[in-house]
């Protein structure tokens, strides 16, 4: 069956039931699939059970696959998308095994250390290609197939092909370089063709296949509740054009635009809204539009100041108006920055509302255009960034012997940001930039980043009276025994974000 293709493979089964063609399905497959989901979970039962899941919804879906799907990139976003669900579930239980099983597998490739700070990187850094050119780096470099035999798959030239893999490679590294990770196009596609999938345990193959190919009646209720997530997940996803279309449509008939509107406050009402607000691909299905309501006060579970960014489009759940206001006006390079969550860095010329709102805006692009207008329509309110001559804090190097900053090179997902605790503030994975920021909250008074170490990450833990964390004195003497840093107080502008009535 070696020269039968995935799609000839896919019908047998669909129409004739064979098990022996997916059971080949799925050794061809299977080690793509672990792989990228042991990515996501870092626990190898967690990575079986998401693997087994993924053959399950590609047996009960064999039939309806249109015969130009390339059956390697759908089999790998499907991954993602179940350990996706898998992680939303479990991310709680699973958070100290993770930690323990990330640490140790980070000894174990410590030859391998480009790769190291690409895996937790790479599968955010796929989505966010479009669907050509995520196929084309899947059947490349995760596959390892020629660049013929991709064209062939892509039903493009050979060149086109080629043309096609370099863009994506090159977004790649433009994403890893916006996250600390500098490299070129040919080390990222030789560290994805060396590490991104290897050998499945061994029986998993046999026991996925015996399982998938009954269409998970056999899988257990832990197996059928992620696949029901997964395809929660994955209807939002395919829907995202369809939806669009529509949405055009609509928007361009007269007095349809409150139709639409009602029918989002209808959904707001519902607990899942706030759910599928945690998911970037939510934002990406809905039709463009800016929306702000009161929070829903129904919900089980709220977050607190709850903003986020995902590549222009933005959401927001249970925020006061000054976050709405300080993600609309500040433009940071990049989306992680978060000093615009300061206050100390808002200047209100108006008093502001106390009550919380939940929103997004979710157009490609001008998203931070809309909500502020969105805002000035609603609230009457209007800001502007601009330089002010400020009191604030520089944040030096004092004495570069002091060894409190341990330098670290590898991202773990759960052991990351700062925690505070019996008198004591650890971080983890954090920059200079970062510890400027928590100062600056902790001090209330703007800290700027002047160590000069903007490419290097640290670990850390520093002591001081968290009883009186305005102590500027005692937070010096800290900074510099543990660390050996200090804060210089100086007058400097500094961008501030100035709030007032609109005319």
């Amino acid at each position: 069956m070696r020269d039968v293709s995935d799609i000839s493979l896919l019908h047998d089964y669909s129409q004739n039931a064979s098990e022996e063609a997916f059971a080949e399905l799925v050794g061809r497959h299977v080690n793509l699939v672990y792989s990228t989901a042991l990515r996501h979970a870092g626990i190898p039962a967690h990575a079986e059970e998401i693997a087994q899941a993924v053959f399950i919804i590609l047996a009960r879906k064999a039939g309806g696959l249109r015969p130009e799907t390339v059956l390697e990139a759908w089999l790998y976003e499907t991954t993602r998308l179940t350990s996706i669900s898998f992680l939303r579930g479990e991310r709680r239980r699973q958070f100290r095994e993770q930690e323990s099983y990330m640490q140790s597998t980070i000894q174990e490739h410590a030859d391998a250390s480009n790769w190291s700070e690409f895996a937790p990187l790479l599968d955010d850094a796929m989505a966010r290609l479009g669907k050509k050119d995520r196929e084309a780096v899947v059947l490349r470099f995760f596959k390892e197939k020629n660049l013929h035999e991709v064209a062939v798959a892509l039903n493009v030239t050979e060149a086109a092909a080629q043309i096609r893999v370099r863009r994506a490679l090159e977004k790649l590294r433009s994403y890893f370089s916006k996250r600390g990770v500098a490299s070129t196009t040919a080390i990222i596609a030789n560290e994805i063709s060396a590490h991104s999938v290897h050998a499945v345990p061994a029986g998993l193959a046999k026991t996925i296949s015996a399982v998938a190919v009954v269409k998970g009646a056999t899988a257990s209720s832990s197996t059928l509740t992620l696949i029901k997530g997964a395809l929660k997940i994955m209807a939002w996803t395919n829907m995202k054009t369809a939806i669009a279309a529509t949405a055009i449509v609509l928007l361009a008939a007269a007095g349809t635009t409150t139709v639409v509107v009602r029918q989002i406050a209808a959904d707001h009402q519902n607990d899942d809204w706030r759910f599928g607000m945690t998911d970037p691909r939510y934002l990406s299905a809905q039709p463009y539009r800016t929306v702000i309501f009161p929070e829903a006060m129904n919900r089980r579970a709220k977050w607190v100041g709850g903003v986020q960014e995902f590549s222009g489009p933005a959401y927001g759940v249970s925020a006061p108006i000054d976050y709405m206001l300080r993600y609309a006006y500040f433009k940071p390079e990049f989306p992680e920055d978060n000093y615009m969550f300061s206050r100390v860095r808002t200047i209100l010329n108006t008093e502001l509302p106390t009550n919380r709102y939940d929103f997004f805006s979710n157009w490609p692009k001008g998203a931070k255009e809309a909500l502020q207008a969105e805002i000035k329509k609603q609230f009457g309110f209007i800001g502007e960034v601009k330089p002010i001559e400020t009191n604030a804090l520089l944040l030096e190097i004092k004495d570069s012997s002091v060894t409190g900053l341990q330098p670290r090179a590898p991202y773990v997902q759960p052991d990351f940001g700062f925690r505070s605790q019996d008198g004591k503030m650890s971080a983890n994975y954090m920059t200079m930039d970062d510890l400027a920021n928590k100062l600056e909250v902790t001090m209330a008074i703007p800290v700027i980043d002047q160590t000069g170490l903007t490419t290097n990450r640290f670990d850390f833990t520093i002591s001081w009276n968290v009883d009186d964390p305005s102590n500027l004195i005692n937070l010096n003497e800290a900074l510099t025994e543990q660390l050996g840093l200090e804060l210089v107080p100086t007058n400097v502008p500094v961008q501030m974000l100035v709030v007032a009535k609109a005319n």
